[in-house]
């Protein structure tokens, strides 16, 4: 999901706060969960599991008009946040589930800007427990094998 150019930036102190609350209190819908998150300047990577198309649409405007509303009260504005619908990819191979949430857990060190396992603006553990088989079991037997249990502890 990407901010509108006149948000606020999302990794900003009492923003930031705000934007992580909203998404712990968003994280669990019926049909719908996030599982991982990673909070950039002007843009979310957010790995989520839903039961068909129509929760995670329901879940991701529920998703951002908390955010949004957070964001905008924490530093006293009003207006649209998102600049526009967010981008999604369906996920099929426990090899594509690694990958993803190696990217959004890392997000922060793959642009350079941080030594590994250091993002605060990251989740360091999922949110909600995942319940599809990729996200509990899956990944774990990618190829690739599964993600250091170090990178999740903070």
């Amino acid at each position: 999901m990407r901010a509108r150019p006149n948000a606020p930036v999302l990794r900003r102190g009492q923003v930031f706060r705000a934007v992580r609350t909203a998404l712990a209190e968003g994280a669990a819908r019926a049909g719908f969960r996030l599982v991982h998150f990673s909070v950039q300047g002007n843009h979310l990577h957010l790995v989520v599991e839903a039961v068909d198309k129509i929760a995670l649409s329901r879940g991701m405007q529920g998703l951002a008009v908390r955010i949004a509303r957070a964001a905008n009260r924490a530093v006293g504005r009003k207006g649209r946040v998102f600049a526009d619908h967010y981008f999604a990819r369906e996920l099929k191979t426990p090899a594509e589930v690694r990958r993803a949430v190696r990217y959004v857990l890392d997000n922060r060190m793959l642009h350079g800007r941080l030594q590994p396992q250091t993002d605060a603006c990251a989740s360091s553990a999922p949110l909600v427990q995942p319940r599809t088989w990729l996200l509990t079991v899956g990944w774990l037997r990618s190829r690739a094998g599964p993600l250091p249990v170090s990178a999740w502890d903070t």
